[in-house]
Parts: structure tokens; C-alpha cells; sequence
């Protein structure tokens, strides 16, 4: 058998593990199970918060530690028992709040809901600002926990808030962005997607939809991925990272071997050391196959 160059490696689950389809591929399965027997550590690291990964997780059998909600949150996926949390700055969550708000969005708090028993707690404003459609069908298809208040004041668990975030078209989401930049810099981490989800619900739907997040400073799922290396006793020299979206810039800039899907955004592209085939492709089970056989 060919010597391994790395012990572990973090995989991003939207538009990396996960097809077009939403779900990880006999071969991708096959990759991580053989990956796993030959004593390569694998660790998801994922935007998404625990509940909404947990199908896919018990389809790859996952039972180590997950990097989730951008790395805010470490998890164990079989206890559900929070490991890791970086809980974002009280003066930040409400300068994010009210920005949305006067925007004329609801904004989506989301909680370490291993603590709050809930994930979700969506602040409507004043005037009721409504969940937008895009926002509304993840909810439904994600079997999401969600309670809803209009202030902050009503948040029972401040100490547990881990993202705030919003969906609407770009022309609204982009200034809001900026204006959040703007007001704390380098006090918070922002983390901004487009989606096409829209045309899921309704033809008629815009053509794109901007997820706007933003995070205690702490948050990258590279700092998420070295604290468990660290647990497992893993050289970081010998962590690998793929991934596709900009949410996963830390760990493919910090990994020894920071992997691209062939899909990705350019700026992961640019700071990749290979590239691998796109998510249509069974790309992860081809960097897989790289790694064990010593290619890579």
C-alpha cells in the first residue's frame, strides 16, 4: 500500500460531498468508508447547523466530531452534544438585528440548540417582518425547530447565539452586508452566498437570493477543524480540506493540502493547491482516492 501524506481530512458537505441532488453518492460513501478503514480521519465541516445536516450525516455513518454552522458550533452527530460553541458578542448580534430590520427583513438568529432546545429564533421587528420564501422552505425541509419573538429583548438565550443572518435578493442584501463591514470590521466574521434556491417554490421567484451571515470573529471552520486535530492528536501538517464556497476559504488556505472542487467559487480556486472533479462527478471520492494512494 502507498504511503499517505495526510491523517485527516475536512470535507465540506453543499456543493462538495452533496450532488446537485442534495446527496452523498454511492461513490462518495464508498470513498469515506474506505477512508475511514484505512485510518484517514474525516471530519464535515458545514455551513449548515446540526439538525439540518442530520440525514446526511447518518448516511455517511458519521460518528466523529462535525464543524457546523461555519464552525461555529463542534458537535458530536450521534449524542448531539455541543463540544465546541463561539458565541457571538451581544453588541454585535444587536447592531446586526436592528440593520436587518430597518431594512424591512426578519432576522434569523440562529442558537446552539443542544442548550436552547431550539434552532431558530426568528426576530420579526416591530412591524412583523415576514420570513422570506427561500428561508421559510429550507425551514419546512429541514425539520428545523423555530420560535419566533419581535426584539432581542424577547431572546431568552442571548448567551447562545451563534449566527444571525437574512435571505433576499442582492440589490437589498448587498448594502446590508456592507454597512455590517463597515460598522465592525474585523470584530466579526461576514459570510455572504447566492442561491437559486427561489426557483424550488415558484417559477416566478427571483432568479437569485443572497444569504448574508455574520459571526463572532472567532468563527472559521479551519479554527473549528485544528481545535479537533488537536483532540485527535493531529499534526496540522498533515490535515487535508476540500471544499467550494467561501465559507470554506480558512481550511482550504490553511489545510497542507487545500483541495477545490471543480465547481467552485474562483476565490477557492485561487487559493487551492489541486483541483479536484466538480460535485457532479463524485469529485471527494477522486481526492479520496488521491490521498490514500499516495498521489496527493
Amino acid at each position: 500500500m502507498a504511503s499517505r501524506n495526510y491523517d485527516m481530512i475536512a470535507i465540506d458537505l453543499d456543493g462538495t460531498l452533496l450532488g446537485p441532488d442534495g446527496r452523498v453518492s454511492r461513490e462518495n460513501t464508498i470513498a469515506i468508508e474506505r477512508a475511514r478503514a484505512e485510518g484517514l480521519r474525516v471530519m464535515i465541516a458545514t455551513g449548515r447547523g446540526l439538525v439540518e445536516s442530520e440525514k446526511i450525516l447518518r448516511s455517511i455513518d458519521q460518528r466523529d466530531p462535525v464543524a457546523v454552522a461555519g464552525g461555529a458550533l463542534t458537535s458530536d452527530p450521534v449524542t448531539q452534544e455541543t463540544i465546541d460553541r463561539q458565541p457571538m458578542q451581544t453588541e454585535i448580534v444587536r447592531h446586526a438585528i436592528d440593520e436587518i430590520h430597518r431594512s424591512g427583513h426578519a432576522a434569523l438568529v440562529l442558537k446552539d440548540a443542544a442548550s436552547s432546545g431550539y434552532d431558530y429564533l426568528v426576530l420579526e421587528g416591530d412591524h412583523g417582518a415576514q420570513v422570506d420564501p427561500v428561508s421559510r422552505f429550507w425551514f419546512e425541509m429541514t425539520g428545523v425547530t423555530v420560535r419566533y419573538a419581535a426584539r432581542l429583548e424577547h431572546d431568552e438565550h442571548p448567551e447562545l447565539t451563534i449566527r444571525v443572518g437574512m435571505a433576499a435578493v442582492p440589490e437589498e442584501a448587498g448594502p446590508i452586508g456592507d454597512r455590517l463591514r463597515s460598522a465592525f470590521g474585523a470584530d466579526a466574521t461576514f459570510h455572504k452566498f447566492t442561491t437559486q434556491a427561489g426557483k424550488l417554490l415558484s417559477p416566478d421567484a427571483p432568479p437569485e437570493v443572497e444569504i448574508l451571515e455574520v459571526f463572532d470573529s472567532r468563527v472559521t471552520k479551519w479554527a473549528a477543524v485544528l481545535r479537533q486535530a488537536s483532540r485527535f492528536g493531529v499534526d496540522p501538517a498533515r490535515i487535508a480540506a476540500v471544499g467550494d464556497e467561501v465559507n470554506d476559504l480558512s481550511m482550504i488556505a490553511g489545510a497542507a493540502l487545500g483541495i477545490a472542487m471543480g465547481n467552485a467559487v474562483p476565490e477557492i480556486k485561487a487559493a487551492s493547491d489541486v483541483v479536484t472533479e466538480p460535485h457532479d462527478n463524485d469529485g471527494v471520492a477522486r481526492a479520496i482516492e488521491r490521498i490514500l494512494s499516495g498521489v496527493w
